[in-house]
C-alpha cells in the first residue's frame, strides 16, 4: 500500500506541471488573439483592403475569415505542444496531421471563394451583369468546387505519403467510361451549357422549332420545359434544340399583319385606285403602325376577284393589343370600301402563323 501511495505522490511530484501550465497559458493566448484579431485586426485589413479598391484581394479575405480562425486554434496547438516538449517534428504521425489541417484550411477557403452564394461568384455576377437566377453561375461554382475538393483530397494524401498517382489513374479511366457510357447525357449537358451561354431564349419566351412551339418554363443542363398552346408540357432535350433553329417570338420589337382582300371584278380602275390610296392612307396614318413598313397594293388577279395586298407592322407586339389595332383598321378599311360601292367577294385571310399564341400568355400581356 506504501508502495503504491510512494508511486502516485512521485509521479505528481516529478510531472512537469509547470510545463503544461505554460503551454495551457500560449494555447489560451492564441484563443485570445484569435478573437481579438476577427474582431478588430481582420475588419481593420479588410477596411483597408477596400478603401485601396483591391477587390479581389477584399473578395478572398472575406471567404478565408471562419478558416483564419481555426488556423489560430491550429497554430496554437501545434506551439503548446512544442512548449510541453512534444518534437512534432520527430512524430510522423502529428507532423501529417499539422500539415493535413493547413491543406483542409486551405481548400476550406477557396471552397467559400467559388461557392454559388460566395465572394468570387458575386463578383463574377457583378461583372458580367449576370441576374440572379442565370444558371451559368451555379454551374461554374458546382465545377470549382468540386475541382477544390478533389485537389483538397488529393493534397491531404499525398501528405500523409499516399501514393496518389493510381488514383488519379482510376479517376481517368472511370471518368472515360462513365463519359461513354452517358454519351446521350453528355450530348444534352453539352447542349445546355450552349443554350446557357449564347442565350437564344430565357423562361417565359415564346419560341418554336422544328420539334416544337410554346413557352419556356424551365431550362436545366440536360432539358428544357415547354408549355404547348394546347397547354401540355413537352420536355425537349437540349441536344435536339441546340441542334435546331429557333425562333425567339418574344423578341420581336414590333408585329406583323398579312392579309388579302378580295374585291368584285365589276369595280372600276377608278374605284379600285382610289380604294388601295385610301387604304394606305389610312393605315399610315394610323398612330399604331410603324409607317416604314407599310406595303398597300393591288396585288393579283383571282378567278372571280381582284386581290388587295395588306402588309404592315404594329408597334405593339401584346396579343391583344396586336389585335386592337388591326380590328380597328379593318373597320375603317370596310368604311372605305363601302363608301366607294366596292364589294368584298372573299373574306379577309389571315396568313400570320403565330395568331394560336396561348391563353397563358394571353393574360400575361393583359
Amino acid at each position: 500500500m506504501n508502495t503504491l501511495w510512494d508511486t502516485i505522490v512521485t509521479y505528481f511530484t516529478e510531472f512537469p506541471w509547470m510545463d503544461l501550465l505554460i503551454s495551457i497559458a500560449i494555447f489560451v493566448v492564441f484563443l485570445v488573439f484569435r478573437k481579438i484579431f476577427t474582431t478588430y485586426l481582420f475588419k481593420i485589413v479588410l477596411l483597408l483592403s477596400r478603401k485601396a479598391r483591391v477587390t479581389l484581394l477584399t473578395q478572398l479575405l472575406l471567404s478565408y475569415e471562419k478558416p483564419l480562425r481555426a488556423l489560430f486554434v491550429v497554430i496554437g496547438a501545434r506551439v503548446a505542444l512544442s512548449v510541453y516538449g512534444v518534437q512534432i517534428a520527430e512524430s510522423v504521425i502529428l507532423g501529417n496531421l499539422f500539415m493535413g489541417s493547413l491543406i483542409v484550411l486551405g481548400g476550406w477557403g477557396l471552397y467559400n471563394y467559388v461557392s454559388t452564394h460566395g465572394t468570387f461568384m458575386a463578383f463574377t455576377k457583378e461583372k458580367l451583369q449576370l441576374s440572379d437566377d442565370h444558371m451559368l453561375l451555379p454551374f461554374i461554382s458546382n465545377i470549382l468546387r468540386i475541382v477544390v475538393v478533389a485537389l483538397t483530397f488529393v493534397t491531404v494524401l499525398s501528405s500523409f505519403g499516399v501514393d496518389v498517382n493510381g488514383f488519379i489513374a482510376g479517376l481517368g479511366l472511370g471518368g472515360l467510361a462513365f463519359a461513354l457510357a452517358a454519351q446521350e447525357t453528355v450530348a444534352n449537358f453539352f447542349g445546355g451549357i450552349v443554350i446557357i451561354t449564347e442565350k437564344p431564349f430565357k423562361k417565359g419566351d415564346w419560341i418554336s422549332s422544328a420539334s416544337v412551339e410554346g413557352t419556356v418554363e424551365d431550362i436545366t443542363f440536360r432539358s428544357t420545359k415547354i408549355r404547348t398552346f394546347e397547354d401540355a408540357i413537352v420536355v425537349v432535350p437540349n441536344k435536339t434544340l441546340s441542334n435546331e433553329a429557333i425562333t425567339n417570338w418574344s423578341e420581336m420589337n414590333m408585329r406583323r399583319v398579312n392579309y388579302s382582300i378580295g374585291v368584285g371584278q365589276e369595280t372600276t380602275r377608278a374605284e379600285l385606285e382610289h380604294s388601295v390610296k385610301e387604304i394606305r392612307k389610312l393605315i399610315m396614318s394610323h398612330s399604331g403602325v410603324v409607317t416604314d413598313t407599310v406595303m398597300i397594293f393591288f396585288d393579283e388577279f383571282g378567278e372571280s376577284s381582284y386581290n388587295i395586298f395588306i402588309y404592315y407592322f404594329t408597334k405593339t407586339v401584346a396579343w391583344s393589343e396586336w389585335h386592337d389595332v388591326k380590328e380597328e383598321i379593318n373597320y375603317e378599311i370596310l368604311d372605305i370600301l363601302s363608301s366607294e360601292g366596292v364589294s368584298v367577294l372573299k373574306p379577309i385571310l389571315l396568313v400570320d402563323h403565330h395568331e394560336h399564341e396561348q391563353a397563358r400568355l394571353e393574360k400575361a400581356e393583359n
